[in-house]
């Protein structure tokens, strides 16, 4: 049992005033039987009502507005939760059998949205590359961790190279990018050979120095192992998911699990700042409380002066910017 505390915050400032500030928030720790949630507070400019529901993944999402002026928009997410290990496949039933239950899935609601291949014109070049890694006849688990590996060990972790737009062909063919990158890249590669795969969001905890992800929240992705359920594989950091990943959202890909997102009217002029840190009790080399938040983005609309009040929509990509600053 492991026990974290995590201090997730993201402001914004504006320039000038705005108003009529709607926002969506999905950055609640998804309890499970691995996961228990202690307490968790979640504060924000104004102090709105947050409105909560479930959605067709099982995640809880919060919306507020905030219809009064402000120049700043502060949301505190302070959560405590308990972690346990997972119990590990067995994988005792034959490959063959395996790969029959997961054919009998195709038509299956559960688990459609996570079987569909977006098309992508390098289909045959990236079947080509792995033909040497998929072995036939070899048990779904063996492929899923394989695969994994082949991410990890053949693409680069570097920040700065990609976005939230960058599609799947530049992530191939520039072999770099970082956590949501691999795992957009890995949730391709699993769906491509049959297995079920969904995007996930959330924290990486680390217990020492050197864990890719830390200090930002992170993705990873699970897939389906046939009579087990879903299994974490973390191609960031070439790890199975156990204790010390917290999960806060899942989804077919990142815009189904977005931290935060909103709209508001007034200046595009703005500032967002993002800052995440987790404890575990007992001292984590160079996790030491930042005295600055982790990352600051400014808007390209922030040089400009005066400022513009017309009325914009802005959807907030936060771990679009987080890709910026991840360890």
């Amino acid at each position: 049992m492991s026990v974290y505390k995590i201090l997730h915050r993201t402001r914004y400032t504006y320039a000038a005033p705005v108003i009529d500030c709607a926002n969506q928030l999905m950055i609640y720790p998804l309890p499970d039987h691995r996961l228990t949630v202690r307490s968790h507070v979640v504060s924000i400019t104004g102090q709105p009502e947050v409105a909560l529901f479930t959605d067709h993944f099982g995640n809880q999402v919060g919306v507020f507005s905030l219809i009064q002026p402000h120049a700043e928009l502060l949301i505190d997410s302070v959560a405590e939760v308990e972690t346990h290990a997972i119990q590990f496949p067995m994988d005792e039933a034959t490959a063959a059998a395996q790969w029959e239950n997961l054919a009998s899935l195709r038509f299956d609601v559960e688990f459609m949205d996570f079987l569909k291949l977006a098309p992508s014109e390098l289909e045959p070049e990236i079947r080509q590359a792995l033909s040497s890694i998929v072995t036939f006849g070899a048990k779904p688990l063996k492929q899923a961790l394989e695969l994994s590996e082949y991410v990890h060990d053949n693409f680069q972790y570097q920040q700065g190279v990609t976005s939230i737009e960058t599609p799947l062909e530049e992530i191939w063919r520039g072999r770099a990018g970082v956590c949501q990158d691999f795992t957009h890249l890995l949730i391709y590669l699993l769906r491509l050979i049959g297995l079920p795969a969904r995007y996930v969001s959330g924290y990486v905890c680390p217990r020492e120095e050197g864990v890719r992800g830390a200090g930002a929240t992170h993705a990873w992705v699970e897939v389906y192992v046939p009579f087990y359920g879903w299994l974490g594989l973390d191609p960031t950091n070439n790890c199975i998911v156990n204790d010390g990943h917290v999960r806060m959202a899942i989804g077919r890909n990142f815009a189904d699990c977005t931290p935060v997102k909103g709209t508001y009217k007034g200046t595009g002029a703005h500032t967002l700042e993002v800052s995440v840190h987790i404890e575990n009790g007992k001292p984590i080399p160079g996790n030491e409380v930042p005295e600055a938040p982790v990352y600051v983005q400014q808007s390209p609309a922030a040089a400009a002066a005066p400022p513009m009040n017309s009325y914009r929509k802005y959807i907030t990509w936060e771990q679009q910017q987080q890709q910026q600053q991840q360890q």
